[in-house]
């Protein structure tokens, strides 16, 4: 079990993001999934860890997108 949570900063970032009408549906996935992740007992799952790997290694993404994807990559199960 990882025991990694978002940060607040991030948490905070992400909130602004689900409720933005103009996010792409990817960044708001990312979003969703950060924010899942402020509580501790969560932990990233097999298929949002390959869309934010993907996210990570592409050049078309925001830095904010990247970060959201870097916050998920590092609550993402070490055994996987």
């Amino acid at each position: 079990m990882n025991k990694k949570k978002t940060s607040k900063k991030v948490a905070s970032k992400a909130a602004q993001t689900l409720s933005d009408p103009n996010a792409s549906k990817i960044k708001k996935s990312l979003a969703a999934s950060a924010m899942a992740q402020a509580d501790k007992s969560k932990q990233t799952g097999k298929d949002m860890e390959q869309k934010a790997s993907a996210v990570l290694q592409s050049d078309k993404y925001s830095d904010e997108t990247k970060e959201f994807a870097a916050s998920v990559l590092s609550q993402s199960n070490k055994d996987r």
